[in-house]
């Protein structure tokens, strides 16, 4: 508790433990006012940033080209032969309704 001085009446005692419990404790100077209670738990950086990453650092597309090779063969073995056989049906059953088709246009000639 704040304690008055020792020649204070009676009155300033009272105005100041009035306002003793709402006086700001721990305040932030960084946020608005409004925001303090929001960014309480948030601790300032303790130094400045001399270092960053640069976006042309990041090397986002290379460690991707460099497994893609392997991923590739990896992806193609695991259903790789569905897709050929896949891919031969649906050819096969193309190529032969196209010559059905022929054929069936050259029987109704004269």
């Amino acid at each position: 508790l704040i304690q008055p001085p020792p020649n204070a009446n009676k009155n300033s005692v009272i105005i100041i433990t009035m306002f003793a419990r709402s006086a700001v404790r721990m305040a932030r100077y960084d946020v608005s006012p409004h925001l303090s209670k929001w960014w309480k738990g948030v601790r300032p950086d303790d130094g400045q940033v001399t270092r960053h990453l640069s976006p042309f650092e990041q090397q986002i597309v290379m460690p991707w080209l460099k497994t893609f090779p392997k991923r590739a063969y990896a992806k193609f073995s695991d259903s790789g032969p569905y897709l050929v056989v896949t891919t031969i049906i649906v050819y096969g059953t193309a190529a032969l309704s196209d010559a059905a088709d022929a054929a069936q246009d050259k029987s109704y000639r004269y």
